[in-house]
């Protein structure tokens, strides 16, 4: 952890007039973000040609029916290959943010998905572990997280390198976090919209936020790199138990 720097002792005026100060940037951040969002929303969109199609805990199912029959999905790449033991702490550190989202992204016309590359299996018994409740699906079967740029192949390395982030970056691992929307037309098309990675995905950290305004802010800068603090959040020295499955056995 880093030491805590000294801060002036001032009056309440003092700290007002600077707070003030600080509030033009904020609203000037805000501002600028929002025209950004408008920029994104206006980007031209991707027809999907590939018909995928996820194991899920209800069957088979192709990416267009799983908007849960509404007109956006948004899609955490979730990174979790085949044969691991557990998810990665980080991706876990974003998806325990979707639980408490869903419902409300719902009545925005948004269904939430994670999807992973390892076998629907071990997704399942992963989730049942965190108490987790939203969808997972896998693409174990087809080629979406290669498509996309979350998964890697030794022959997709070149000199090390391979395409993520959009560009050819190094990136030690055979898979990658990440986040993509999909829009489904009245037709049933299915359309790539947008796609975030890298330091992208802090937008479903919400803790981070929280953490952001407090004077330590996030206390990274002498870790080994800067999530190296999350844990599973069963994980934590002073966890406590996940809750009860809807089935009453322990998550």
């Amino acid at each position: 952890m880093t030491a805590t720097l000294p801060h002036p002792i001032v009056t309440r005026d003092r700290w007002i007039a600077e707070r003030k100060t600080l509030l033009a940037q904020e609203k000037a951040l805000t501002q600028a973000s929002d025209r950004l969002a408008a920029e994104r929303r206006a980007l031209p969109r991707v027809r999907l040609e590939q018909d995928y199609v996820f194991d899920t805990a209800d069957g088979p199912r192709r990416l267009g029916e799983l908007f849960q029959g509404r007109r956006q999905l948004l899609v955490q790449h979730f990174m979790f290959g085949p044969g691991w033991e557990q998810g990665c702490k980080s991706c876990s550190f974003m998806a325990d943010h979707l639980d408490g989202m869903a419902v409300h992204l719902a009545h925005r016309d948004i269904a939430l998905l994670a999807v992973s590359r390892a076998p629907l299996a071990e997704l399942l018994r992963f989730r049942e572990r965190m108490g987790w409740r939203f969808n997972w699906a896998s693409s174990h079967g087809n080629d979406f997280n290669r498509d996309f740029n979350v998964s890697f192949a030794p022959e997709d390395r070149v000199d090390g390198e391979v395409f993520y982030n959009f560009h050819m970056t190094p990136f030690p691992q055979t898979e990658a976090p990440g986040i993509s929307v999909f829009y489904k037309d009245d037709a049933g098309d299915v359309f790539h919209t947008y796609s975030t990675f890298g330091r992208g995905v802090e937008v479903m950290m919400g803790t981070y936020n929280l953490v952001d305004l407090t004077p330590k802010g996030r206390d990274e800068a002498g870790l080994e790199y800067t999530m190296a603090w999350v844990r599973h959040h069963d994980r934590y020295e002073d966890a406590v138990a996940p809750p009860a499955s809807c089935c009453g056995a322990k998550a």
